[in-house]
This record gives structure tokens, C-alpha cells and sequence, in this order.
């Protein structure tokens, strides 16, 4: 027979059966596609080994007025700042009142109703659900202003001769009991669920962040949602502010005395999973739902179709949910979300999903990454782990052990009525010796039928120009994984094909 192109088009399918994925990448991890091959994510390298003592929820990066750079990130219970040096400060507002560092679920004694459940039986998991702490992170000129969604204040830290002993303060007048805030294109500083109430979006008047009281004389003022939910974090995107709660989706546009801004309902049933699940780019605003993704393209929202989708929301661990965060990678022009998957043995982030939005496909993979943000005033994305170290990301080739790699679904050989032996392979890869194949091959779709049905591994196989492969089945998979360092890439290799019997 002739030789047979295993042309599998870019980006994973993982949604319904197993042969439903037939002909398509349908696990694996580190890579990406670029113009229809696939390579290899870049690596990262440690630029803080320990900034933070706890694990970090929310970071971000900026230049003061003399060019330095800074980096900042909160914990649950600290906020710390380091210039690009890895000089790290403690700026630990005084009195921070500390929050979880983990998600809880309160079903023991004192939570639900009195009366309710049997004595000394545990109650079920139906109780008032306390996310993990998250911090929102913004800078105000050269200063750095936080909340942390569990202390509720706005603080401020003003860059000054001595950091290491000037802790942020509290932003004087400002609202109390809040869960975020957001510096606006107008220099106008926005309080997410001002004075505990969650609808609600209180702002200072512009270039004054002491200024919160409304007057003929200020930009000041306050607004109540209508809406159903809680807001869940604002972002800026092209000209207005989109604010998310976790049913639906509201822009503000800045119009000026007297009104200020003008609010407007842009999306319903659309509401955000996670307080940092949501990330700003060229393209649009991106952000993680209950069961899907979605985007705001600056007039209205639009749910993602997800070829990952089944993937990612039957394997999400819920009690940790709180926890998902998404961040930009403009240079790739992808959007990522971190995870927990209900595989984590210790409940923390271990797992991502990746949209890649210039060529519309979708990526997964593993990697424990806590808190991030994306290129700007440092060349390269920063993202921190669990044991608060700070990484250099898309540099190198260097991935800490972790298996790179990509593995096909079934592809049919013909029919699939037949069975076929494969003889050899003849590999398109650019750096030939970098990459191993391997080929799982079967007779049927289910594997636990009959003993005839069993799928059979071999290989791997290094890569010759031509490289002799010996098996048979109905189907095969291909799995290819990276040998080491190097900027591999795999296009469509062929495989040469011989029919047997139907037996």
C-alpha cells in the first residue's frame, strides 16, 4: 500500500468517547502549535526562590518612575513586593486580617440551620462554601495599590527610601468589607462589593484616591448592580471597564460629570467561576464559567466552543474551584487557566487549559502554578508555585522533569474492517533524534470487551529517516514525547501500511 499521512490537525479534542476524538491529538502536555506543527511550550528558569512563605494568590508587575521593576504578590495572610534583583520586602499591612489559604466547606457543628441533621452524624457538603483568599493587585502611578478579598481594605504602598520597613497603609476614606478593586483607564480607583455589599462598586474621584464621598465638585460615587449575583473582579479592556459577577456580565463607560460612568448589561448567563479566572488581551476578555469558557470582544459576550470542555469540567475539583486563575500569554497569543484537578493529591493547583485564540484551538497540560501575570515590564511571564518560588516562563527548555509530550486518539487504518500491519515510519521532524514515537495498537474501540480487544504498546521508537515500526490492529495511537532540550518540531510524518485478513 502507499504510505498513509498521519495529518492530526492542531490543538487537543477531549469532549465525548474515546473514538470520537478519532484522527485527533487527545492527551498530553508542554506543547503548542504554531502554523500546523507542533513544538515544544518554553520552559522556565527560578528568579525568586522563596518570595513568598505561603502560597500565593494573585501577582503583579510594574516600573516606579526611576525605571526600576517591581514585583508583587499576596498570600493569604502577607503581601510582599522584590525588585527585579529578587530583593523581596514584607509590606504585610498592619492589622491585615488573614483569610484561608485553602477553600473550606463549613458542614460541621455551627454551620446550617439548628435542628437540622441527625446527631453525631456528619452533616453533608451543602454548608456555606469560604473560598481560598485571593488579592486584586493594581498600580497607581508608581504606587501599588491592594485588597485582599478576605480583609476587605484598600491599601496603598508608596514606594518610598526604606521599603523594607514601610508596610502598605490603608487608603484614607476609602469603602471597607470589599472583594477587589481595579484602576480604570481614567485613573479612577473602583471598590468591588463596597461596604460588604456585593453589587455594589464604589469610586474615588479621578487622580484622588482619598476622595470618595460624591460632590458637584468630584467624580465620586457609587453604584448598585442589578443583578442577582456578587461581583466577582473588573478588568480593563478597550475604552470601558467590564465588570463580572457570577451570572452574568456589565461594562462601564467612563461619560463624565455628572453621571461618570454609565453601566450596562452586556451578558446573562455567563457568570465567572473564580475571582482570578478572567484575563484581559488584544483580542478580547477571556474568562472561565461554571461549565464553559466565554469571551467579551468590547460589545458583547460570546460562549468559546471547547473541544476540551468534557475534559476539563468532569475532572475540576469543586471544593478547591475558588482557586482557578487565568493569565495572558500575549507573545503566544493564548489565554491560560490554572486548576485544581480532582487527581491533586494535596488539594493545590496542578493542572491547566490553554485557548489559543490567533489560530482557534485549545491546549491542556500539567503544571503547578499558583499566581502569574504576563509579560510587560519583565521580558518574559512571571508565574509563582505553591512553595512561593517566582519563575521566568517561556525561556529555555528546561521543564523540572516534567514529561512533554502529545498523544493522538485512535486513527482508523482504512476502514477499520480490516486489520493492517505497519512497517515503517517515516518521521517530518525538524531536529531529527529530539523526539520518540510510540504506538499504541488495538482491534476495537473498548478495550475491555474480550482479550482480543486488549490495547498493545511499542516502542518508542527514535527517529530514522526511515524508522521501522513492527505491528497490527484495526487502530493505532501515536504518542510523541520529547527526548531533552531542544526547539523540536513535529509535522506530518507517514506510515506504511500492509492489509491483512479481518482476523
Amino acid at each position: 500500500m502507499p504510505l498513509i499521512p498521519l495529518d492530526i490537525p492542531p490543538g487537543f479534542v477531549r469532549n465525548g468517547t474515546d473514538l470520537q476524538s478519532s484522527g485527533r491529538w487527545r492527551d498530553g502536555s508542554l506543547v503548542r502549535w504554531r502554523e500546523g506543527s507542533m513544538r515544544p511550550i518554553g520552559g522556565w528558569s527560578e528568579r525568586i526562590a522563596s518570595m513568598f512563605s505561603a502560597t500565593p494568590r494573585g501577582m503583579h508587575t510594574w516600573q516606579a518612575l526611576n525605571g526600576s521593576r517591581w514585583i508583587a504578590g499576596g498570600t493569604y495572610n502577607s503581601l510582599k513586593a522584590a525588585t527585579a534583583g529578587g530583593t523581596v520586602y514584607d509590606i504585610t499591612p498592619t492589622g491585615l486580617t488573614a483569610g484561608l489559604e485553602d477553600a473550606a466547606l463549613a458542614t460541621g457543628y455551627g454551620s446550617g440551620f439548628y435542628g437540622t441533621g441527625s446527631y453525631g452524624v456528619a452533616r453533608s457538603s451543602t454548608g456555606t462554601y469560604s473560598e481560598a483568599t485571593t488579592w486584586d493587585l493594581d498600580n497607581w502611578g508608581e504606587y501599588l495599590v491592594a485588597c485582599s478579598s478576605a480583609d476587605g481594605k484598600l491599601y496603598e504602598w508608596q514606594l518610598g527610601v526604606a521599603p523594607s520597613v514601610t508596610p502598605a497603609a490603608a487608603i484614607t476614606n476609602a469603602p471597607t468589607s470589599c472583594s477587589g478593586l481595579l484602576v480604570t483607564e481614567e485613573r479612577i480607583l473602583f471598590a468591588l462589593g463596597a461596604g460588604g455589599n456585593p453589587r455594589r462598586i464604589a469610586w474615588c474621584d479621578q487622580e484622588n484616591n482619598t476622595q470618595w464621598t460624591a460632590a458637584a465638585t468630584n467624580q465620586a460615587g457609587d453604584i448598585e448592580l442589578q443583578t442577582a449575583g456578587q461581583i466577582m473582579a473588573a478588568v480593563r479592556t478597550t475604552g470601558q471597564t467590564l465588570i463580572l459577577t457570577d451570572i452574568d456580565a456589565h461594562r462601564a463607560t467612563y461619560q463624565g460629570p455628572p453621571f461618570i460612568y454609565g453601566f450596562e448589561r452586556v451578558g446573562q448567563a455567563c457568570g465567572m467561576i473564580a475571582r482570578k479566572a478572567v484575563a484581559s488581551t488584544d483580542a478580547g476578555v477571556f474568562w472561565m464559567g461554571q461549565k464553559g469558557f466565554f469571551r467579551f470582544d468590547g460589545s458583547s459576550v460570546q460562549e468559546l466552543p471547547c473541544s476540551v470542555s468534557d475534559h476539563v469540567f468532569l475532572d475540576i475539583s469543586t471544593d478547591q474551584i475558588s482557586k482557578a486563575w487565568a493569565v495572558s500569554n500575549g507573545q503566544n497569543g493564548e489565554v491560560w487557566w490554572f486548576y485544581v484537578s480532582g487527581a491533586s493529591s494535596d488539594g493545590e493547583i496542578d493542572s491547566y487549559v490553554a485557548y489559543d485564540y490567533k489560530e482557534n484551538h485549545w491546549l491542556i497540560g500539567k503544571m503547578a502554578r499558583t499566581a502569574g501575570i504576563d509579560r510587560g515590564v519583565f521580558k518574559q511571564p512571571l508565574f509563582a508555585s505553591a512553595a512561593g518560588a517566582v519563575y521566568d516562563h517561556e525561556t529555555g527548555y528546561s521543564y523540572g522533569g516534567q514529561e512533554v509530550y502529545a498523544e493522538s486518539g485512535p486513527v482508523r487504518m482504512g476502514t477499520g474492517e480490516t486489520l493492517f500491519h505497519a512497517l515503517r515510519l517515516l518521521p517530518d521532524e525538524l531536529t531529527q533524534g529530539s523526539v520518540t514515537a510510540t504506538f499504541k495498537a488495538r482491534n476495537y474501540p473498548n478495550t475491555n470487551l474480550n482479550s482480543d480487544s486488549l490495547e498493545r504498546t511499542y516502542g518508542p521508537f527514535s527517529m530514522a529517516n526511515p524508522t521501522d515500526i513492527r505491528f497490527s490492529g484495526r487502530q493505532l495511537r501515536m504518542r510523541v514525547t520529547s527526548t531533552g532540550i531542544g526547539a523540536w518540531r513535529w509535522g506530518v510524518p507517514s506510515i506504511d501500511l500492509v492489509q491483512a485478513g479481518k482476523r
